[in-house]
């Protein structure tokens, strides 16, 4: 089968960074689904774990998280899928990526397609939209009732990005006011059309900036970049008692007597470690994606999906690549299409 690996940490720059390999198809076992990937988008996760393989590596490394695709056989304990099932999933870190035509992946982490959305459009829901649903609601203890939390509001750093874009369409379905940072003009109507109330500039002291919008603090924050050079303005702007979901590690020395005076919580949010672990609730991710194609159905979540590339190959997955270590993305990049072999790329 066609797949795209590398077996060295390069820059994105470098045509070997990510090349065209041939692969022996996979055969099912156990809980396992084959899929036939139809597409996938790029994460930070893909551009990082692209430059941590270790020295000496011969074998082809395949990245590739985040997927939308058609069951094409099953395992023989799977009970939840059949084959030409239409679905999506995150999939895992510890197992080979889906930037290959065919890919196993456990059925607990799989969700049934949306049925409103294409399958490029689904693809780029997955691994944002179960960080954002876990963050807020496993690590912020939120509820997903229009007015659990009418009167409250959440700070999301970040909004323009795959995870803040769907984060701040999530965080509204809780009667929570969305405040997000972005600080590019096409950042700022982006973060507004997907659900803020208003937005502040992240590269400037965040309590002013709310003060002018006659907000004095905020319950929660929702941190989707590094929080570490952001972490006094978020200890400041977060109210006593205040509740804040990283999904990102802090780094460095950092002083904590500001959340310590506040009562306040800290919380890591990392998608993976569900999959990674094993844990008895894997499942949750599965039945997760399935509460979340209801909703994009029912026109309460819209695709965060902006740019598509095509086919599915090293060339656009390079680009790919080097869109999302640019910075400067709104929403997500998706790669769609294998071509067949009697196709040129």
């Amino acid at each position: 089968m066609k797949a795209i690996g590398f077996t060295r940490s390069l820059p994105i720059t470098d045509a070997e960074s990510l090349v065209d390999v041939e692969m022996a198809k996979p055969t099912t076992s156990g809980r396992d689904l084959l899929v036939k990937v139809t597409a996938v988008s790029v994460n930070p996760a893909d551009t990082m774990q692209r430059m941590r393989v270790p020295d000496g590596t011969t074998e082809p490394q395949i990245l590739g998280w985040d997927v939308a695709g058609v069951v094409e056989s099953v395992g023989p304990q799977v009970t939840r899928f059949q084959p030409s099932d239409a679905v999506w999933y995150a999939g895992s870190i510890v197992r080979p990526g889906a930037n290959s035509e065919y890919h196993l992946v456990d059925e607990r982490l799989v969700g049934t397609k949306p049925d409103s959305l294409d399958f490029a459009q689904a693809a780029a829901l997955p691994l944002t939209a179960l960080t954002a649903w876990e963050g807020l609601f496993d690590r912020l203890g939120l509820k997903l009732d229009p007015t659990a939390h009418t009167g409250q509001r959440i700070l999301v750093i970040g909004a323009a990005g795959g995870v803040g874009s769907i984060t701040t369409q999530l965080a509204r379905l809780t009667g929570l006011e969305v405040i997000g940072t972005a600080s590019r003009p096409e950042s700022r109507a982006f973060t507004l059309a997907h659900g803020s109330s208003a937005t502040i500039d992240h590269n400037q002291p965040f309590v002013p900036q709310l003060q002018e919008l006659g907000i004095s603090g905020v319950e929660y924050v929702f941190v989707t970049t590094d929080p570490t050079g952001h972490w006094a303005n978020i200890v400041e702007a977060l109210k006593p008692q205040g509740r804040i979901v990283s999904i990102l590690p802090l780094n460095g020395a950092i002083d904590f007597s500001g959340l310590f005076a506040k009562s306040g919580t800290l919380s890591y949010e990392m998608m993976y470690t569900r999959s990674t672990y094993q844990t008895e609730d894997m499942g949750q991710q599965g039945t997760i994606l399935d509460q979340l194609a209801r909703l994009v159905d029912a026109g309460k979540i819209q695709t965060t999906l902006t740019q598509r590339l095509s086919p599915l190959n090293a060339f656009n997955l390079r680009r790919a690549h080097a869109l999302v270590e640019s910075g400067h993305t709104l929403g997500k990049v998706v790669v769609e299409g294998f071509y067949s072999s009697n196709q040129k790329a």
